[in-house]
């Protein structure tokens, strides 16, 4: 059995294509989406639950790979006084809901695929991020297996364009390598991996009935790909189209990067990020800035460090609103940094339908809550917004052609500011909105069937 596996940023899924229709198999509780999270109660059980899901001719080559990891597993196992098969890892909806229970004691990342092709990755770096998406990976597999009378053995996964913009082609490679190796240890036999925007493009194509070129926006949740793309009937049914792609752009930039932005500009000034010291000069922006980037290893490694724990000491003293200075001081001794910024991404969502929102802030100090309105989001996300911009009109130069048709995909491209920023940049030029979550499994799917 051979599937597209839409393994996102924000959200993993999987399709078959069955009698010419693709179908998106369930993940979690009936729904083909399930959440890109995972929560361990340590770090190190991350590589004991790879371990026993591995089929026992791999475990031997595993555990050797991994013995240090595997040693300090069977350690937290005492000192958390755990049974020997009490569950230490979660994925998905049951990560975040662990999360939100033990904010403070265990492990949580959201987004791995975000972190893939950072640059300056240590080898036990890596060896972690490889073991995340292997779990996450064989927990796919297993969920969607559930629901075929067959074991999945082959797959088309997507990718950005580029994993990481600083690092270059060394990146794409690192983050290929590294979903490489996951989607062996989870059970796939064969892999290919295919441009995300493509796969969102020729899930569009078999809607048309006449040429095009089309550029193709897929806004996701930790990267944003422009394709500029030849897309035809004829062409639909072809195996090669590597003479239909006429440019490309794509960076670590999106959804993600909003919520971010939100939170920094939105909830941040709740924290004491504008207010001001004793001798009336601001704030420093960093260790704030360093609470809310979830998605960049060093900040959040900066932000728990005993160095920013005396900087929030020092600043709470000469602060002019201590009582502000107190939160970000929770925020960081109970991890509530994700919380936080989902909580800045629901209201984004909220935001996409309505003009103003209340952020219950609840979770730091009782009763505590923000309103938020339109204008805030549309200032706090100028510059990821200036960024998509760069990317369509870096993949429409490339490409030396005209767009005639634009097609938007992507979970973040629900918002409407991405729409408006869009229209701005191409206002005679029709727009379409897809499926903002499954045109890219689709299209996964549709290329499985001709490749494999």
């Amino acid at each position: 059995m051979f599937v597209g596996f839409d393994y996102g940023s924000a959200n993993c899924s999987m399709g078959i294509l069955n009698n010419g229709q693709v179908e998106l198999l369930p993940l979690a509780e009936s729904s083909p989406y399930i959440m890109s999270t995972l929560y361990a109660l340590d770090r190190d059980l991350i590589a004991e639950a790879v371990y026993r899901n591995l089929p026992k001719v791999q475990q031997a080559e595993y555990a050797k790979l991994r013995s240090a990891q595997l040693s300090r597993a069977r350690q937290a196992r005492h000192e958390l006084d755990l049974d020997a098969n009490e569950q230490t890892v979660f994925i998905g909806q049951a990560a975040f809901e662990q999360y939100l229970e033990m904010p403070e004691e265990g492990f949580y990342v959201r987004s791995p695929k975000s972190f893939l092709g950072a640059v300056g990755l240590r080898p036990e770096q890596m060896a972690l991020f490889e073991d995340i998406v292997t779990l996450m990976m064989q927990h796919v597999k297993v969920q969607a297996e559930q629901s075929l009378t067959e074991n999945i053995t082959h797959a088309v996964i997507g990718r950005p364009v580029n994993f990481q913009a600083i690092g270059g082609e060394d990146s794409n490679q690192q983050a290929e390598a590294i979903l490489s190796a996951a989607a062996k240890r989870a059970g796939f036999e064969q892999v290919i991996f295919l441009f995300e925007p493509l796969a969102a493009a020729m899930d569009f194509e078999a809607s048309l009935n006449e040429d095009k070129t089309v550029l193709v926006v897929d806004v996701g949740g930790g990267t944003t790909d422009c394709s500029m793309v030849n897309m035809s009937p004829k062409r639909s049914h072809q195996s090669d189209r590597k003479a239909d792609c006429l440019g490309h752009s794509g960076q670590r930039i999106g959804g993600n990067d909003l919520d971010i932005a939100f939170a920094m500009k939105g909830l941040m000034p709740e924290f004491g990020s504008e207010s001001k010291l004793g001798d009336g000069k601001t704030m420093p922006n960093k260790v704030f800035w360093n609470a809310v980037a979830v998605n960049d290893v060093s900040a959040q490694r900066a932000f728990i460090e005993l160095s920013t724990k005396t900087l929030i000491n020092e600043l709470l003293r000469d602060a002019q609103e201590p009582e502000k200075l107190k939160r970000l001081q929770k925020l960081r001794e109970e991890q509530l940094s994700y919380r936080l910024v989902k909580q800045a991404e629901k209201s984004k969502i909220q935001l996409s339908d309505a003009s103003a929102c209340h952020a219950d802030l609840g979770f730091v100090e009782d009763a505590l809550s923000v309103e938020l309105n339109q204008q805030q989001l549309e200032q706090a996300i100028t510059i990821p917004l200036q960024k998509v911009e760069n990317l369509m009109c870096q993949a429409v130069d490339e490409s030396g052609a005209t767009p005639e048709l634009i097609y938007i995909t992507g979970g973040t491209a629900k918002s409407p500011a991405i729409y408006q920023q869009i229209k701005t940049v191409f206002p005679e030029t029709e727009i379409i909105i897809g499926d903002h979550f499954g045109s890219v499994t689709s299209g996964l799917a549709r290329w499985a069937q001709r490749v494999f």
